[in-house]
């Protein structure tokens, strides 16, 4: 049986670079040689005991350790399994990060990306991710080829971008619009460049980094602001004539975000929340009602928004210059991720199997 390096992930703290079987594929399914996967945030969440992830108890842990992880990958293949149609042998192809039942009563309403059994690659047992030489793409998988000239630096911000894209929508911004979008990592600036394309009356982007407040105006922001230098709900108010920002994107996953988002965003405002918290957080939840009656949205995966995503990064109208900042190889995994967690340069980092 054909072996393979993959970085499993055990518990908190207990990821192995581990010599596996190479998976065997059938009806319905394709093998893919990983060309390269990007480490998520969520994925230093998880090496670090997210709770979310991990649980509280076996009852109730979302992950079945020990799994191979890597939601964000993409790669050639080199196997199809009998019935795939429209798939050959050496396509750039991509899978969506959730695999959906297609059965439960969001799945059979098209809202696949809220299944009820939320089975996201790099989590599951029979959803294996892509830190691996080889990684199967489910029979059930949501599947997009990719063009076979669009660089590493591209194809691997397709599932990140995804998510940004969705968020946007989420918002629903209009061309009088003032949006604020906080946090510019990787995901927060696929939502300044999409954004940017709708041409909101100002595009405002919150970053406790230089590196990534300078990346903000490059992509599209008018102005960018560091919560560390001045007062951004001040700011923003002064901007908008005291009344406050339309739209305000939360992409950091910060307390603090979320607070001054609801002290910064006008009376019926649209708040989109897609960052994700380690921790309960606390806020003055009488804004949202009592004060200012405003819209909570949630964010979630990147449903329906490869296909533009692909093509937005293909003919250059979606962003994506340096956002790949930092490469390894898989052996070099804890290098990787202590880069992805400490290097206040890095934005996307990359595994190379």
């Amino acid at each position: 049986m054909k072996k393979m390096k993959a970085l499993r992930m055990y518990a908190p703290y207990d990821f192995r670079l581990d010599e596996v079987p190479v998976p065997e594929i059938a009806d319905g399914e394709i093998l893919v040689k990983i060309i390269g996967a990007g480490i998520c945030a969520g994925d230093v969440k998880t090496l670090h005991g997210g709770i979310r992830i991990w649980g509280t108890s076996p009852e109730n842990r979302y992950i079945q350790a020990p799994c191979i992880g890597g939601h964000e990958f993409y790669g050639e293949v080199v196997e199809i399994g009998k019935g795939v149609e429209g798939v050959e042998i050496g396509d750039h192809m991509i899978s969506e990060q959730i695999v959906p039942c297609g059965e439960c009563v969001y799945c059979r309403a098209g809202q696949y990306w809220m299944c009820q059994e939320s089975d996201v690659y790099g989590f599951k047992n029979h959803t294996q991710g892509g830190f691996a030489e080889y990684m199967k793409f489910h029979k059930r998988g949501i599947n997009h080829k990719i063009p076979k000239d669009m660089p590493l630096e591209k194809a691997l911000l397709i599932e990140p971008y995804a998510c940004s894209m969705h968020a946007v929508e989420r918002g629903k911004i209009r061309h009088h619009d003032v949006v604020v979008i906080s946090g510019l990592g990787a995901i927060g600036l696929g939502m300044v460049s999409v954004a940017s394309n709708q041409c909101p009356k100002l595009l405002i982007g919150l970053d406790l980094r230089e590196e990534r407040l300078n990346k903000g105006k490059e992509f599209g922001c008018d102005i960018v602001l560091n919560p560390k230098e001045v007062d951004v709900v001040e700011e923003v108010k002064k901007l908008t004539g005291g009344y406050g920002c339309d739209v305000y994107i939360e992409a950091s996953g910060s307390e603090k975000s979320v607070q001054q988002g609801l002290g910064m965003i006008r009376n019926l405002g649209r708040f989109v929340q897609f960052g994700v918290f380690p921790k309960e957080i606390m806020a003055d939840w009488n804004i949202i009602g009592d004060t200012k009656e405003i819209d909570i949205l949630g964010a979630h995966l990147g449903p329906y928004c490869y296909e533009p995503v692909i093509k937005g990064l293909a003919d250059g109208t979606i962003k994506s210059d340096g956002i790949i900042s930092h490469k390894f190889a898989l052996e070099d995994w804890e290098k990787a991720f202590e880069t992805a967690e400490k290097d206040e340069t890095a934005f996307k980092v990359a595994l190379i199997p």
